[in-house]
């Protein structure tokens, strides 16, 4: 008698820390953060630091050819190639309750992720980032002045060589050198390639956009001012430049954070 007691007590715990585990499971979200362009899952590394130090479970992948990935790098990258990437974390690593984050041109990969599979996301945060519709690229998302300039590079074939971290506002010597010394060249199918959406734009998730402010850069201006009373969209702000996690790495991990709630 006392041992089948023992066996129910024992069934009736392993029951309830399985029940416990699911729900911290899915209770929990998980912040999957995405690089833009010429960067990589390096760029992260004080916001990874601090979101993990909260006990979030951060993933900072670095996709196809870029980052550590860059002796990967090859004329069949494509967009479409970047939002399989992460769509493969998601679904390897069994993520649920996803905070995804895209950064500039990472805008145009989440909002592919979003468009295959929402029901493992939380939210979409789009920090400083390109918003990129059905059937435009990200080139032709941008202002014409821009489009031109590009088009001539991707016509070419030719992979988009970085540009000085100076331009998306790091000023500081050192952080300006740790992060020249990590760009690497972009695909030039992922600047190119339009983005095929199925459903509307976000597909039903709640949407934030993260705006840099110090400088600003004129290429994502226009698209994003207009989303300040846009319904469906929670418009915030940073007063620093484009790279924020690397400008301003703990005011932006408290913002990610407090959208996490």
């Amino acid at each position: 008698m006392k041992n089948t007691k023992r066996v129910l007590l024992f069934l009736i715990l392993a029951f309830t820390v399985q029940i416990n585990f699911a729900q911290s499971k899915s209770d929990d979200p998980t912040f999957v953060l995405i690089h833009g362009a010429w960067h990589g899952g390096w760029c992260w590394k004080d916001v990874k630091e601090n979101l993990i130090k909260e006990n979030f479970a951060t993933y900072t992948p670095s996709l196809s050819g870029m980052g550590e990935n860059r002796h990967n790098l090859n004329d069949s990258i494509s967009l479409k190639t970047h939002i399989l990437d992460i769509i493969s974390l998601i679904v390897m690593e069994d993520l649920e309750n996803v905070v995804l984050v895209g950064h500039s041109y990472a805008g145009s990969v989440i909002t592919g992720v979003a468009d295959s599979i929402p029901e493992r996301l939380n939210k979409l945060i789009f920090l400083d980032a390109m918003l990129v519709h059905d059937g435009e690229s990200p080139i032709t998302s941008e202002p014409r002045s821009e489009q031109l300039k590009k088009k001539k590079i991707f016509d070419k074939k030719e992979h988009f060589d970085p540009i000085s971290s100076t331009y998306f506002g790091v000023s500081d010597i050192e952080k300006v050198e740790w992060v020249n010394a990590r760009l690497t060249p972009q695909p030039y199918m992922t600047f190119g390639q339009p983005l095929q959406l199925q459903h509307a734009f976000g597909n039903g998730l709640p949407m934030v956009y993260i705006a840099c402010k110090n400088p600003q850069l004129s290429v994502l201006k226009d698209r994003s001012d207009k989303l300040k009373n846009e319904p469906g969209w929670k418009y915030l702000t940073l007063n620093t430049g484009h790279d924020a996690m690397i400008t301003m790495p703990n005011e932006l991990s408290v913002m990610l954070m407090e959208l996490a709630k």
